[in-house]
């Protein structure tokens, strides 16, 4: 879980906790984790959706059907139905047995399925919403970026998170087949194909559920995948990359269309630590190129899971790693990124009620 330079490319963004770094054994008893409960003036909804797109084939998987899953969070009404939890049970059990073998715990220590603050199956509140699509970063669940996607649905916004099958370290499916990570080892032409299929997956939800004008954000290699769809796909009219690079190879400036072209359309960077416009080429590229507003808000004192849910689970352990995490007030780098999605997408979505979506909650294979 250290912080991975920026110049090591995309494909680097997975968790790799040296051993030094490692929280202290605690007791035996799994950790009672939770989530702030989102501010805005809704009630949560939450529901699952398997998407299959039949005119494709797994770029990871011979031979077998590209399928996602996805989450759609929406403002709902007061309900008593269940809440939500965090992860399915295939999920929660192969990222709680990685993440604890890297901070050296017992994996029964980390349960993944505590209870979120959305409810399952709420009856939405009827009438058109603005959407935001999410994307995570590489090897990543959909799930580890919830507190914001929570926080926008309480705002009144549906949002849209897709896990990419065979990139994320696993997704769960009907049925409770579960499909792991299957990436080839890490390169250029990799890096290129991840991404590329990372835009194939987010043009085939839009499609699916029939959305247009609508925003996207994402953590990491999820924020380059909200540029380079901007780059071919119009229905996406604002962007946000929470701490991603935008190169496939930052020492060989191997560059992201987003970069070499720029966007006409809005686009917030976010970073922190030693991550910055200052010290990424790709996003110094970027700048040059953007035609379209852009501006930069940072962390200094977060690290590149700030911008992950792991900002917050890691400190319930006792002794969250400064190298994930950073040093920063995890309800301060909350409310921060909170207050600064928000009134982005706000200035550049919520304005536009001719431009606002309806999306079905239905199942959309």
């Amino acid at each position: 879980m250290t912080r991975i330079p920026p110049r090591i490319g995309v494909l680097a963004t997975v968790l790799a906790l040296p051993a030094a770094l490692a929280a202290p054994a605690a007791s035996a008893a799994p950790v009672r984790f939770s989530l702030p409960a989102p501010t805005g003036s809704y009630a949560v909804g939450s529901t699952d959706l398997h998407l299959i797109d039949r005119s494709r084939q797994d770029p990871w998987v011979p031979g077998t059907t590209r399928e996602l899953m996805v989450t759609v969070r929406y403002p709902a009404l007061p309900s008593g139905k269940p809440k939500a939890l965090y992860m399915a049970p295939g999920v929660a059990k192969t990222v709680a047995e990685g993440d604890a073998a890297k901070l050296g715990i017992d994996a029964d220590q980390l349960d993944y399925r505590f209870p979120t603050n959305s409810r399952l199956g709420a009856p939405a509140i009827g009438g058109k919403r603005p959407v935001v699509l999410y994307s995570p970063g590489g090897s990543l669940s959909r799930s580890h970026g919830t507190t914001l996607q929570e926080q926008l649905a309480s705002e009144g916004y549906v949002v849209v998170a897709i896990d990419h099958t065979h990139e994320a370290e696993a997704v769960e499916f009907p049925g409770g087949r579960v499909e792991k990570k299957a990436l080839p080892p890490s390169s250029i032409e990799v890096s290129k194909r991840m991404i590329d299929t990372r835009v194939r997956d987010t043009r085939f939800v839009l499609d699916s559920l029939g959305l247009n004008r609508v925003g996207m954000f994402g953590h990491s290699a999820g924020g380059f995948t909200a540029g380079e769809t901007m780059v071919t796909d119009r229905r996406i009219v604002a962007g946000a990359n929470l701490d991603g690079s935008m190169a496939h190879s930052q020492s060989q400036r191997i560059f992201g269309r987003v970069a070499d072209e720029g966007l006409d359309r809005p686009f917030l960077l976010m970073s922190s630590g030693d991550h910055s416009a200052a010290s990424d080429a790709s996003w110094q590229e970027f700048q040059r190129n953007q035609r379209g507003w852009t501006g930069e808000t940072r962390l200094p004192d977060g690290e590149h899971f700030s911008f992950a849910d792991y900002q917050t689970l890691l400190p319930q352990l006792g002794n969250a790693p400064a190298a994930y995490v950073g040093t920063i007030d995890p309800v301060r780098s909350v409310a921060v990124q909170r207050a600064e999605v928000s009134a982005f997408f706000g200035k550049n979505l919520r304005h536009r009620s001719s431009d606002e979506t309806s999306v079905s909650l239905s199942h959309a294979s």
